[in-house]
């Protein structure tokens, strides 16, 4: 299907060539037709995205057409042409598939914003179509998903470390997914019959914190009633993931050390020595080597969690995946709560794109499912989006009322300054966090390394952005 061709179908003539010289002024490809059958036969070997389709014509009706159009395997919108004061039928062609429909007399300016919306339509559903053919074929490892450079690294490294036992240390920023790498090392090793016990070490006191890892008998404290088994014992024939370990005690700390070496610890207040076999894969947000210069973090328990170290990166390091992101979430959030909502709107996804998602994945996440459970249509708009993504952090896409315009400028010729502006900044910032590397930010905006060397050129951003080729 052809997203700039439009077939045009009446039987007056005169009708036809005023809508044909109109719309092909805006760039399009006019096809045209004087009845049904010969309409279908352009429909099917043409292939146009869009159908001006006249109700009242001999021999083959609008009505007609329309349900045979419907059969098309991927079929054209289709534009009601109907006089004035029929409106009623119109609507009720609506109802039976049409996108729209259009009065006679109409206004220039009418036709051309029902063209140019049906046209944004297409487009929306042509990228939807393609996302989730992507989304079928993604690279992927469980529910971690992604396409860029970064987040293939990622998957190389579990792919080589779940068939062995070594202690892994997961690096990453809030959100970034960390508990879904330690999740699928897991479900790949050898130890996947065995439990993965999560036991997050900044949820808890100091003062429990050894009573959650290791266990306690009766008596060992105050409120200690009875035994209670530990998440090192419940890890045995397993895997035991400690997020947010950076956060631990020093104390606790030697603790676990001696666990991790010896997989042998005592429960608190015994005098068992009891023997574990336990794999141990562990993941901060902080910079544990800072920790050890400040003295909160034991430099040999550091070296004994990090025999591999795999670093997830965050969603502003790999732009290019937030359109799969956003509508593996669309797809999952929508079943979650019953919705039929399939696509975001355009603006939507820049602003999604540029936005820096200090949460990363989980905020986008958040953010999706808060908007699909708002959303009155199948298509999120600006209106649906979360009120968390305020406009002081959006980047490079600020709304309208406050962006740079000339009003004094004919429409194409602003329009076209503000995306020249856009996408100098969009793609500045990209060059700039992956230090001026061309391949690695192609990579993030899911761009070809060609088609972002010429972007480059044009924009004039090789000296700007210290490019390395």
């Amino acid at each position: 299907m052809s997203s700039t061709s439009i077939l045009i179908v009446d039987d007056e003539k005169g009708a036809r060539f005023g809508m044909k010289m109109t719309l092909e002024k805006d760039g399009y490809i006019i096809h045209e037709a004087a009845s049904g059958p010969e309409a279908l036969r352009i429909i099917d070997t043409k292939s146009p995205g869009l159908v001006f389709l006249d109700i009242n014509m001999p021999e083959m009706d609008g009505f007609a057409v329309l349900e045979k159009v419907r059969d098309v395997e991927s079929p054209p919108l289709v534009v009601m042409v109907t006089a004035h004061g029929s409106e009623k039928i119109a609507v009720e062609a609506m109802k039976k598939g049409a996108y729209d429909y259009i009065a006679k007399p109409f206004e220039i300016d009418e036709l051309r914003l029902i063209a140019k919306n049906a046209m944004e339509n297409l487009a929306l559903r042509d990228e939807n179509r393609r996302l989730r053919s992507q989304l079928g074929s993604l690279d992927s490892m469980g529910e971690i998903l992604g396409q860029a450079e970064a987040i293939k690294d990622v998957f190389a490294k579990i792919d080589k470390v779940s068939a062995t036992d070594v202690t892994v240390l997961i690096l990453g920023e809030s959100g970034s997914g960390k508990e879904l790498v330690a999740r699928e090392i897991h479900k790949r090793g050898k130890r996947s019959l065995g439990s993965l016990v999560v036991m997050n070490c900044a949820a808890l006191p100091d003062t429990l914190i050894e009573s959650e890892l290791f266990g306690h008998e009766k008596g060992a404290f105050t409120g200690a009633a009875g035994r209670r088994i530990g998440k090192l014992e419940q890890a045995h024939g397993g895997t035991l993931f400690l997020d947010e370990v950076g956060d631990m005690s020093t104390n606790t700390q030697a603790k676990l050390l001696r666990a991790i070496e010896e997989q042998r610890f005592e429960r608190l207040g015994g005098e068992e020595t009891l023997s574990v076999d336990v794999r141990v894969i562990s993941a901060t947000n902080k910079n544990l080597r800072d920790e050890i210069k400040a003295g909160t973090f034991r430099e040999d328990l550091y070296y004994r969690l990090k025999v591999v170290e795999i670093t997830v990166p965050p969603l502003r390091q790999r732009r290019g995946d937030i359109p799969l992101l956003v509508h593996h979430f669309l797809g999952l959030f929508s079943r979650k709560h019953n919705k039929d909502v399939r696509n975001v709107s355009r603006d939507v996804m820049q602003l999604l794109m540029s936005y820096d998602w200090p949460g990363n994945v989980r905020q986008l996440a958040n953010v999706i499912e808060s908007s699909v459970v708002l959303a009155g249509d199948s298509v999120l708009t600006m209106e649906d989006l979360s009120g968390e993504l305020n406009l002081p952090e959006m980047g490079k896409i600020p709304p309208a009322n406050i962006l740079d315009i000339d009003y004094d400028l004919p429409f194409k010729e602003a329009k076209r300054r503000v995306v020249e502006s856009f996408e100098r900044g969009f793609i500045a910032r990209s060059l700039d966090t992956h230090n001026g590397n061309v391949t690695r930010t192609a990579s993030a905006l899911g761009m070809h390394r060609q088609a972002l060397q010429q972007k480059i050129k044009e924009l004039k951003l090789r000296e700007q952005t210290g490019v390395q080729e």
